[in-house]
């Protein structure tokens, strides 16, 4: 898979399912390696994330900041609460020709799902 996409107007759009795999979630099948971008607020995050995502803040794609570290020349699967806002987020990402796609139904379904969302202190979490 490649780490950039040329010609495409905007970010694709996967299931949870498919960004399991992307992310090598364990049980998953699919070759992994793509990160897993959480850009929702710092409190929602608090209350459940999920574990291994990298918290960039919603604004820093949009602003054309760096991303962390531990994102920057990878795949990018990008997540929100509900899976609207993410679209927006991975947008300029792609426009910047990353590899980038976000997660239908975001965290809500992906906690629905099964994989677990954990708490800020490392327990059971919660979306909001």
């Amino acid at each position: 898979m490649s780490v950039f996409r040329r010609g495409r107007a905007g970010p694709g759009r996967v299931t949870v399912r498919e960004a399991a795999a992307r992310t090598g979630r364990r049980g998953a099948a699919g070759g992994g390696g793509a990160v897993l971008l959480d850009v929702r607020e710092r409190h929602e995050r608090h209350a459940g994330h999920v574990p291994r995502a990298v918290h960039p803040p919603l604004s820093a794609p949009a602003a054309g900041t760096g991303l962390p570290p531990a994102a920057r020349a990878r795949p990018l699967v990008v997540i929100r609460r509900a899976g609207n806002r993410s679209r927006h987020a991975a947008e300029p990402l792609v426009v910047r020709g990353a590899d980038a796609v976000d997660v239908i139904g975001g965290t809500e379904d992906r906690a629905g799902a099964g994989p677990p969302v954990v708490g800020r202190h490392g327990g059971s979490g919660t979306v909001t």
